[in-house]
């Protein structure tokens, strides 16, 4: 039904049925539809003067007389859509639009004013709105953008122009129109923009803008120098354009390198090999430049790849000397004498000027002056004596220098080892605090002893010992080399006694097997002990032997009274005596007996002993020479007298002896008057003789530094005479 047409009924009376229930007996009526409508239809955009007419409803009920009343629900009731409430004609107060809602649902019912009973049942129906023309088309986006691959073939937006080179014009524009109706008149358009831009493809290769390139180094530029960049061009964009450098060929190829930089893509030449003007002057390289991302479909067009030449020209420069080693190892005796040549360091001058080179020592390295050098030549020669047991290495620094440039030098090690020579003796590995039992047994070992030698001889130690000649058939004891660089000394009769003899010195040799031979005498001091069943030491101190063993203390209290009583005496007789008057030497000046002269002298102190040299005492072992006495002339010169070997006295008591009656036999001895002293330590003594009247001789002062290592018997002399470098200090 069309919006102006108006409904009819559909059915003209109502349908009654009538029927009798079995239970209740009433009867029931079904009452047939009076009114229906179908869909309206309206234009969208209406522009006319009145309100748009949409239909009329209508019900057979209605007698026209006013009673019924037309009300109308759904989509857009009372504000789009307006019914008249008395006659049911319904229309559009506003203006629709089909692009915003196409379709409407509305309910109509009609009642009884009077009763407000609905006569007819609600109904449903459609209004549509029809479309007009009224939009023009349009694009989703303003601006598209899109990109095809240059040299691309034809697509939806195809190329108007075949083989479209983005080097040439990389960006375009176009615009694209829509129309509706089939572009037909009263249609209406859009219109949208398309950016296109056309992807670069590697379809051209690298160039070089030039053909030859020159470089120049100078010969003192180390490797990894770089010299120049050279580039190709290549007007492909990102990949495409990346390009690899590398050398050909040339007569430079294994001393020149060329690297790509990536971020530039340049080819960047640098030294490979330290270069040398004396030696070449001029390379020439090929360089070629090559795409490394190449792209099949393109190669037809030529190989993508191009070569340049690179010469390179060496720049002299005054170099320093160069030696001919990188370091010199030169060996040398201990025993070399001063000023012989020990080896020689060899420079030249690598400029084509050869300037003349002198050589001298670092003395930061040689501070003692050891060696020196002939700055002609370069040869080395000692200044000093060696000593390699001090010092085994000397590293030293030989500087050449160029005469006429000074600024030009260079600086060589020179390491010199010592060579060992036998020129030590060994010795006894330590002190050896040695003692044998009383009740000992012959061939009994009392100690094991060992020796160290300060050489190094290249077959390694092999020392040998025996006892010195004059004691090889001494009666206490012997010694056993055991071929180990040991040996042991071993006893050589039953018992012995502290009472007699408390401490045996025994000389043992030792020799090495190196050449020359060296040897040294080491003397044991052997304490006599006692010791229980087992060997076992017990005591070794003789003065317990002298002392009575059960002393009770009032005993020892008697001894002190008589020592106190004693000193009284002593000092009672000494004050009597100084109270006792002198008699006068002259009673009168007329006595006619001789003038006695008295002479109040003191003695003449140290000039008595210009009397005597007591040298000889003092220095058993030394050979005696002839002795004049100084106060009175002898009337005969004697025969020199040899005193017989200091060994042959076995105890220290006859040689004393010996001497006295020597002395006292002797004319030209000192004096009776004179006081003979004897400081004798005994022919066996490590220490020899402490006595300080002979250190006048020596030269220098004493080294004491030997006491520390004659074991704790001798601490004591250590602490007192050891301190010579505290005192320096």
């Amino acid at each position: 039904m069309m919006p102006s047409q108006k409904r009819t009924n559909k059915y003209s009376h109502s349908e009654r049925t009538t029927r009798l229930s079995e239970n209740d007996g009433k009867t029931l009526h079904r009452t047939k539809r009076g009114w229906m409508w179908n869909q309206f239809f309206l234009l969208e955009e209406y522009t006319g003067p009145d309100t748009q007419y949409v239909g009329k409803l209508h019900t057979d009920q209605d007698k026209g007389d006013g009673n019924l009343k037309y009300i109308l629900t759904g989509d857009g009731a009372g504000s789009l859509f307006i019914i008249d409430e008395n006659t049911g004609d319904i229309h559009a107060a506003k203006k629709l639009d089909r692009e915003e809602k196409s379709l409407y649902v509305l309910r109509a019912k009609a009642i009884d004013r009077k009763s407000g009973r609905q006569v007819e049942p609600e109904s449903e129906f459609i209004i549509k709105i029809h479309d007009i023309n009224d939009n023009e088309p349009k694009f989703t986006k303003d601006l598209y953008t899109a990109s095809i691959p240059e040299m691309s073939g034809v697509g939806i937006i195809k190329t108007a122009l075949p083989d479209m080179s983005r080097e040439n014009r990389e960006e375009y524009q176009v615009v694209i129109q829509a129309k509706d109706m089939g572009g037909q008149m009263g249609g209406l358009s859009g219109t949208t923009t398309v950016n296109i831009t056309l992807i670069d493809v590697n379809d051209n290769p690298p160039r070089f803008p030039q053909s030859t390139y020159q470089f120049s180094s100078p010969e003192s530029a180390p490797p990894g120098t770089p010299l120049g960049r050279i580039k190709a061009n290549d007007p492909d964009l990102g990949e495409n354009a990346e390009i690899e450098y590398s050398i050909s060929n040339g007569d430079g190829s294994d001393v020149f390198d060329i690297i790509t930089d990536k971020d530039t893509q340049e080819g960047i030449i640098t030294v490979k090999k330290q270069l040398d003007f004396e030696k070449k002057i001029l390379y020439t390289l090929r360089v070629e430049a090559t795409n490394t991302h190449l792209d099949p479909r393109f190669l037809q067009l030529g190989p993508f790849k191009d070569t340049a030449l690179v010469k390179i020209s060496v720049e002299d420069i005054d170099e320093p000397p160069v030696f001919s080693r990188s370091s010199y190892l030169i060996e040398v005796d201990e025993d070399a004498k001063e000023g012989s040549i020990i080896g020689q360091v060899v420079a030249r001058d690598p400029d084509i000027t050869k300037n003349t080179i002198k050589y001298t020592v670092d003395r930061h390295t040689d501070l003692d002056r050891i060696f020196n050098i002939y700055s002609g030549n370069g040869s080395l020669f000692i200044s000093k004596p060696l000593d390699r047991e001090e010092t085994p290495w000397h590293n030293i620094t030989v500087i050449a220098t160029e005469i006429n440039n000074p600024k030009q030098s260079s600086q060589i090690p020179v390491f010199i080892r010592i060579l060992d020579i036998n020129d030590h003796a060994p010795e006894f590995a330590k002190y050896y605090e040695t003692f044998v039992c009383e009740n000992a047994k012959a061939g009994q070992l009392i100690q094991t002893v060992s020796a160290v030698d300060k050489d190094e001889p290249p077959r390694g130690h092999k020392f040998f010992f025996e006892l010195v000649p004059e004691f090889a058939v001494h009666p206490n004891f012997s010694i056993i080399d055991n071929k180990d660089n040991t040996a042991g000394i071993i006893t050589r009769r039953n018992g012995y006694s502290r009472s007699k003899t408390s401490t045996y010195h025994l000389p043992v040799i030792i020799f090495d097997n190196d050449y020359p031979v060296q040897s040294s005498t080491g003397t044991l001091t052997i304490q006599v002990c006692a010791c229980d069943s087992q060997g076992n030491m017990q005591s070794c101190n003789t003065e317990a032997l002298l002392l009575p063993a059960g002393l009770s203390t009032g005993a020892l209290i008697a001894i002190l009274l008589c020592i106190i009583i004693l000193l009284v005496l002593v000092v009672l007789f000494a004050a009597l005596k100084r109270q006792r008057k002198k008699e006068p030497l002259i009673i009168s000046k007329d006595d006619v007996r001789d003038n006695v002269v008295t002479y109040n002298d003191e003695g003449g102190g140290e000039e008595d002993t210009q009397a005597f040299d007591i040298g000889t005492l003092r220095n058993p072992e030394a050979r005696e020479e002839s002795k004049m006495r100084r106060d009175v002339l002898p009337e005969t010169i004697f025969q020199i007298r040899r005193t017989a070997p200091l060994w042959e006295n076995i105890d220290v008591q006859d040689f004393i002896h010996r001497r006295l009656k020597e002395n006292d036999s002797d004319p030209t001895a000192p004096p009776y008057d004179s006081l003979a002293t004897y400081a004798y330590e005994g022919n066996d003594s490590i220490a020899n003789s402490l006595s300080s009247l002979e250190s006048l001789a020596t030269d220098g002062n004493q080294d004491y530094d030997y006491l520390s290592d004659w074991g704790p018997r001798f601490k004591k002399l250590a602490d007192m005479y050891g301190g010579e470098e505290s005192d320096r200090d």
